[in-house]
């Protein structure tokens, strides 16, 4: 049954609550059958896994060792003078 834009039925959101499993290969064969043939007709269920998809893989891609770049001298300034400002207008 089509759904329309914004309408989710019961089934849904148990597709939603298995779709992690289901990427991670931890549902029996049977159940990740079921959830192919919903999403084979549910496209709100299909952007929900595919936005998943998107998360996991931005997560793993994540360097948490990565550090910004140094502020500039111009932008170190600006940043100070913001806190100056913001320390006199407590103070006074």
């Amino acid at each position: 049954m089509p759904h329309e834009p914004g309408q989710h039925s019961e089934n849904c959101q148990e597709i939603f609550a298995l779709l992690s499993e289901y990427l991670d290969a931890e549902l029996p064969a049977r159940t990740c059958e079921e959830i192919e043939a919903h999403l084979a007709g549910c496209p709100p269920c299909i952007q929900f896994l595919e936005s998943l998809k998107r998360s996991i893989r931005l997560c793993r891609d994540y360097q948490s060792g990565e550090s910004p770049a140094p502020l500039s001298p111009s932008a170190r300034q600006e940043l100070l003078a913001a806190y100056q400002k913001m320390l006199a207008a407590r103070q006074g």
